[in-house]
């Protein structure tokens, strides 16, 4: 099969490498559509994996072309999605149900080959089988949607609440979505690209300029996320903070990022501090959602590159272009 692979620090080429079977409990399929995130970023770098060579792509969907021989509840011609993390089970955070705290965390993408490629295999209890209506080659949206909704259970959101949200990329815009959903007063976004603020105007967000001082609250939000990891959109994002308020880490900073926060403030204020980390039961929650229409396909999907182009399809994600960019292997 073709596939795109991190070889080495920097450099993403495709290639062709043996065409993955299925082991007893797994399904292989033929992948319509895989997602470039953040995360993607880091492993071209060097970072979160384990080792390379690599085939990255842990957002995806596709259809059922082989099924393991122990597995039940699905068939070929399925087409699905798949939660890409893989708790060990074993552990004490996986046996209290905080799976994405595993201390062995394993991810398809990440650990193991990806989707970045025409064929993924895939352990059948990641599965998730995708309505009809839902167009196959759009679906690896639900893994960044199950990652947002996993955020508001972070949350607890309340009604009423004003929220500022820091990056208006496909997890800002997601982020916005569920905030309106979840019954929020008013929610801004901050980004310096402008193409993506005019994103956030088609969504119908409060405001959204490329700097928190143009919305004119000193008194600052209830809830505050930071969905780009860049330390300085984090420190900032600590100081919109009201008293009483919350502020979540959403965004994939660099793993020797530091930022310097008043200890004072967060003390005499009460200002809670929470991290999110990927998906805990919410991927059905999200296939559910997206079949829903909340997140509509062609406002979240800015550009469609071929396998053969994944690298040039990097490169642009990379320069902070667009919104959700994806591989489609079968294009």
């Amino acid at each position: 099969m073709r596939a795109a692979l991190v070889t080495e620090p920097g450099r993403l080429e495709v290639v062709d490498l043996p065409d993955p079977t299925p082991r007893p409990g797994d399904l292989l399929l033929k992948v319509a559509s895989a997602g470039i995130c953040g995360t993607d970023l880091h492993i071209l770098h060097g970072g979160f994996a384990q080792s390379l060579p690599l085939v990255p792509g842990h957002e995806f969907a596709g259809e059922v072309v082989a099924v393991g021989s122990e597995v039940t509840g699905f068939r070929v011609g399925d087409r699905v999605t798949a939660d890409p993390n893989v708790p060990c089970g074993r552990c004490p955070y996986c046996r209290v149900g905080r799976g994405n705290l595993c201390d062995d965390f394993q991810a398809l993408g990440v650990s193991e080959a990806g989707a970045m490629a025409e064929y993924v295999r895939v352990p059948a209890p990641l599965a998730v089988k995708l309505p009809e209506r839902l167009a196959l080659e759009d679906a690896a949206l639900v893994e960044p949607l199950s990652c947002a909704i996993h955020a508001f259970d972070v949350l607890s959101l309340r009604l009423g609440a004003r929220v500022l949200i820091y990056g208006a990329g496909t997890m800002g815009l997601m982020l916005l979505q569920l905030a309106k959903q979840a019954g929020a007063t008013s929610v801004h976004l901050v980004d310096l690209n402008p193409d993506r603020l005019a994103t956030v105007d088609l969504l119908g967000a409060t405001g959204a300029a490329a700097s928190a001082e143009e919305f004119d609250r000193p008194q600052g939000w209830d809830v505050v996320i930071d969905a780009t990891g860049n330390p300085r959109a984090i420190a900032d994002a600590l100081g919109r903070v009201s008293k009483g308020g919350t502020y979540l880490q959403f965004g994939v900073p660099p793993e020797d990022a530091r930022v310097e926060f008043d200890p004072f403030r967060v003390y005499k204020h009460e200002i809670s501090i929470l991290g999110s980390m990927a998906v805990l039961h919410s991927f059905e929650r999200a296939a559910d959602l997206f079949a829903t229409g909340l997140i509509p396909p062609e406002i979240f999907i800015s550009h469609r590159f071929p396998l053969e182009q994944a690298p040039e399809a990097m490169a642009l994600f990379a320069a902070g272009q667009g919104r959700k960019v994806l591989v489609q292997p079968g294009v």
